[in-house]
């Protein structure tokens, strides 16, 4: 009998500690889970670029998931909306009727933005307006105006209901790095969603080159080994993952500049200005230029008596042969004091793998039937087949392309031909990787993608923390475990009392 009651007091005395233990455990527990299994709702992030050309601006609107990946977010193009008008830097600062026009046409683009974003992200969402190479053309020619510019822009910019940034002039190596970026990340070569629909860096990742070719300037950037360094060399970390990449930005060398150049030569070379031959327009075209469409710019040098209003009359006299050889007479190729350079004493390391060619690239490609992907002497022939064809031909096939920009398609087409053979040193072999796009998956490819890449590493996420459990259940178990571990400590106390005693 007395061994029964020992036995049944030993197994009382196991159970109110067990439920003591037990108690505390889930008191600890409830504390636990409410404080780490919360779960984050993240907002969806808007963030706004104007592209600030040297020919036009274009107002972009992108959004991403708040939670980034790796820090980085996963953006995605909303809207483009070209502004009307030519690049700003062609305003005329202080000029009331100029500005209006201005204003008119930004605010017109702004206002559609503005309709896309909620409203009350608006105040959070990020402006930033960035000036490429016709900028980098007025700041060199003259700073005072070109800071009027933007000045008056960040006026007008952070008057509106957004959270402006800056307005700034960006550099040709910042531009191309950018359109490296953008490239890529379009294409996928940063990023892929696994069977788990998680992002993940793609297997065996490899990165495309970028060109660029804007009114003022044209960059090239690619990917190099990680040890190759220098100034045009710019070290970038994406969703975790650190990029070494070339990338040099020639101003002077865009379309509507070395334009100009070329015509240059033309000009100097002929001793009638009434009547001067231009073996780069087609046969059946001719027009009469100011000099100051030809010389009002850093990037070509006045003659001697220069006057602004002076007339030249250009005649279409094609010959592909000398066109492509005063193309070739505004490049150095000669200069270098490295291994290898592109032109102009440019150090440049050997063009390999796949490169997306876009911008100008792709509308003169366009133009040829020459998009996508091609054989270099197929291309060299479309060239001249091009520069050999009549204005009244030309118009015909190409009803959609103002005059303005086909009657210099000759010339362009020789340009390209000869940046990227005699310049960037493309071969045979390396041309079939060269792939002239406009978009890629119905984005826009260009700087501005890439820019609002980098710049979501630095701007917070809203997080809404919505705890597990909520607060009067919480409240509630909290109160029953405590009062649990309470009671059973008291009769854990009372046992050791009666034991001892």
């Amino acid at each position: 009998m007395g061994s029964d009651q020992k036995v049944g007091y030993k197994c009382r005395v196991a159970g109110v500690l067990l439920l003591l233990l037990a108690s505390v455990a889930a008191l600890v527990a409830v504390a636990v889970i409410q404080d780490t299994w919360r779960f984050k709702e993240y907002s969806e992030e808007f963030g706004i670029v104007i592209d600030s050309g040297s020919s036009r601006s274009n107002v972009y609107l992108y959004k991403w998931p708040g939670q980034k990946q790796n820090e980085t977010g996963v953006v995605t193009e909303l809207m483009n909306c070209r502004v009307e008008g030519d690049g700003i830097s062609e305003m005329k600062v202080n000029n009331n009727q100029t500005d209006a026009e201005s204003w008119k046409a930004f605010t017109t683009c702004m206002d559609r933005i503005a309709r896309v974003i909620p409203a009350q992200k608006h105040n959070a969402t990020p402006l930033f307006l960035g000036a490429t190479a016709g900028m980098r053309l007025l700041h060199k020619k003259d700073p005072q105006r070109s800071g009027d510019i933007l000045a008056s822009l960040s006026k007008y910019l952070s008057a509106l209901p957004f959270a402006f940034q800056n307005a700034s002039i960006i550099t040709g190596q910042e531009e191309g790095l950018y359109g490296w970026i953008t490239v890529n990340y379009l294409m996928g070569n940063f990023l892929e969603r696994n069977l788990w629909n998680a992002y993940v860096r793609p297997a065996g990742a490899k990165t495309v080159g970028s060109m660029d070719l804007g009114g003022a300037s044209t960059q090239i950037a690619f990917a190099v080994q990680a040890n190759l360094s220098g100034p045009d060399y710019m070290r970038v970390k994406l969703y975790g993952y650190p990029y070494n990449v070339y990338t040099h930005s020639f101003l002077c060398y865009g379309r509507n500049e070395a334009n100009k150049r070329v015509l240059d030569k033309i000009v100097q070379d002929s001793p009638d200005p009434t009547r001067i031959p231009n073996p780069c327009y087609l046969e059946g075209f001719n027009i009469t230029l100011e000099a100051s469409s030809i010389y009002d710019t850093e990037c070509t040098t006045k003659p001697r008596n220069y006057k602004p209003q002076q007339k030249y009359f250009l005649v279409g006299a094609p010959d592909s042969d000398k066109c492509g050889r005063i193309v070739k007479s505004i490049f150095d190729f000669q200069t270098c004091s490295s291994s290898q350079c592109s032109f102009n004493g440019v150090e440049q390391p050997p063009v390999t793998g796949e490169f997306m060619a876009y911008a100008g690239f792709y509308h003169t490609a366009s133009t040829l039937r020459m998009n996508g992907t091609s054989d270099l002497d197929q291309f060299n022939s479309s060239v001249r087949k091009f520069c050999h064809t009549s204005w009244a031909k030309a118009r015909k096939e190409n009803e959609w392309v103002s005059d303005r920009y086909l009657r210099t398609y000759c010339y362009a087409a020789h340009y390209i031909f000869t940046l990227l053979t005699d310049g960037y040193k493309f071969d045979k072999e390396t041309w079939k990787g060269i792939d002239f796009k406009r978009e890629v998956k119905k984005t826009s490819v260009g700087w501005s993608l890439g820019y609002m890449l980098s710049m979501s590493n630095m701007i917070p996420s809203e997080v809404k923390e919505t705890p597990p459990l909520s607060d009067p259940l919480f409240a509630g178990l909290i109160f029953l475990f405590s009062a649990l571990t309470i009671v059973t400590a008291v009769l854990v106390f009372i046992i050791i009392i009666r034991t001892c005693y």
